[in-house]
């Protein structure tokens, strides 16, 4: 399993006035009437979704196995002073040093507020074995003070390109020490038409130096959402679809004192899902249990890592029925909320293999092509009277993805429940002990 970067930078404290002054302000920025994480969250890869990608335009990117994070450009237009942050899922921020974005019209201006979404990875050189901290940046809310939420990604990836990195692209060739003190290296992430996506799988995913977590889709005429967005559509292997959970151990009675847990003995993994929050307070609910084999027990205790009430990443093992785990996700603040988790099995369910997407793509082909010639068969529009006639115009171009040959390399670029009732194994009002098994 690929390793999950640590998050560089200097926290700001939690409930400051600092990060009081910073969530308005980007909150702002986003036009949004809340303080919460502005990212925009996918929704897993079903059968039914094939018939999305016919319909309508989609780009495809491989999807890094990282730290999701946006990246803060934070500009005093009065002094230029820029600072700029990191704001991971828990809506927290960290200052970074090191970095500097120039004008995309006067390298020697700051670059004003900007909002880039990105993922943080590790590469690793196969061969010196180096690791390099990268964020890859594949798509972006504010651009130099103006909002772009509500343009389609075609546009807001040129901005990207052209106003964010290319200018920093270019300092860095003009004044390469200044490579010297960045906390990571930024790229942007490469993107392919949708029924390239059998470039994706061998191209690609092939050259990546970071772990791989499947396939992002993303419609292309559509604006940017905050939270669940049902354009965005994540794929994964059936057999590798995950779910987030909170895991809870329950230990045993000791043999010679029976109001007492064993806490040497083998525990009942829990995985408890995660149900809202309630009153100011997180709630979960018991949904089922992880299986883990004596062995895999024995080294859990001695690595000596805190292992109840953290976030755990698993996944179904069909062959043993059970839920396996693949790691912790401390980078996370909650396990999959439940109506999530339902859409993941059934992702799981009726997922799409690999063979199926490629064999797809002919269909996907056909149908955008189709929409193209549509446009531009439009017939042309009657000319207003006069003695002139207009000359209609051109029709306009179809959005497509920068290709490698035409610009410089650029770098590779979640139903409604009622209420629920309470749980007699919540962690918050539970007992501490049921059918025998402790807390």
């Amino acid at each position: 399993m690929p390793r999950i970067p640590d998050l560089p930078g200097v926290p700001v404290p939690n409930r400051s006035e600092q990060e009081l002054w910073l969530k308005q302000l980007v909150a702002r920025l986003c036009q949004l009437d809340n303080e919460r994480f502005p990212g925009s969250q996918p929704i897993s890869f079903g059968t039914k979704d094939l018939a999305k990608l016919d319909s309508l335009d989609y780009w495809v990117c491989e999807k890094s196995d990282g730290v999701r994070v946006l990246l803060f450009v934070q500009t005093d237009i009065h002094t230029t002073d820029q600072a700029i942050y990191l704001i991971d899922r828990h809506n927290s921020y960290r200052q970074l040093n090191g970095l500097f974005f120039p004008h995309y019209e006067d390298p020697r201006m700051p670059l004003r507020n900007t909002i880039v979404d990105g993922e943080l990875v590790v590469d690793l050189d196969p061969l010196t074995k180096q690791e390099t901290l990268r964020y890859l940046a594949f798509d972006c809310l504010v651009i130099d003070d103006m909002n772009v939420m509500s343009k389609s990604l075609d546009k807001r990836f040129g901005r990207l390109q052209q106003c964010f990195y290319k200018p920093y692209s270019q300092m860095l060739k003009e004044y390469p020490h200044v490579a010297g003190g960045r906390p990571f290296d930024i790229k942007v992430k490469e993107v392919q038409l949708s029924y390239h996506v059998d470039d994706v799988f061998n191209v690609d995913i092939p050259a990546l130096q970071h772990g791989n977590d499947g396939l992002i889709y993303t419609c292309v005429n559509t604006p940017y959402v905050p939270g669940t967005d049902h354009n965005i559509l994540k794929w994964k292997p059936p057999s590798e679809n995950s779910i987030d959970f909170r895991l809870v151990l329950r230990f045993p009675p000791a043999p010679k004192r029976p109001t007492e847990p064993d806490f040497f003995a083998k525990p009942i993994f829990e995985l408890h899902v995660y149900c809202g929050d309630e009153r100011g307070s997180r709630r979960y609910e018991m949904f089922d249990v992880m299986h883990v084999e004596d062995e895999e027990w024995e080294q859990m205790k001695a690595s000596g890592e805190q292992l109840d009430d953290r976030i755990v990443e698993v996944h179904w093992d069909p062959e043993g029925e059970h839920w396996r785990m693949m790691r912790f996700r401390d980078d996370k603040p909650d396990g999959n909320y439940k109506s999530v988790v339902e859409n993941i099995i059934k992702s799981i369910a009726d997922g799409v293999g690999k063979d199926t997407l490629l064999a797809h793509s002919t269909s996907i082909r056909n149908a955008w092509k189709a929409r193209q010639a549509g446009t531009q068969a439009r017939p042309p529009q009657k000319p207003p009277p006069g003695p002139i006639a207009q000359h209609p115009l051109p029709p306009k171009p179809h959005p497509a993805p920068p290709s490698r040959a035409d610009s410089e390399p650029a770098p590779h670029a979640e139903a409604l429940y009622g209420p629920l009732t309470p749980s007699r194994y919540s962690k918050v009002s539970g007992p501490d002990m049921i059918a025998g098994m402790y807390r």
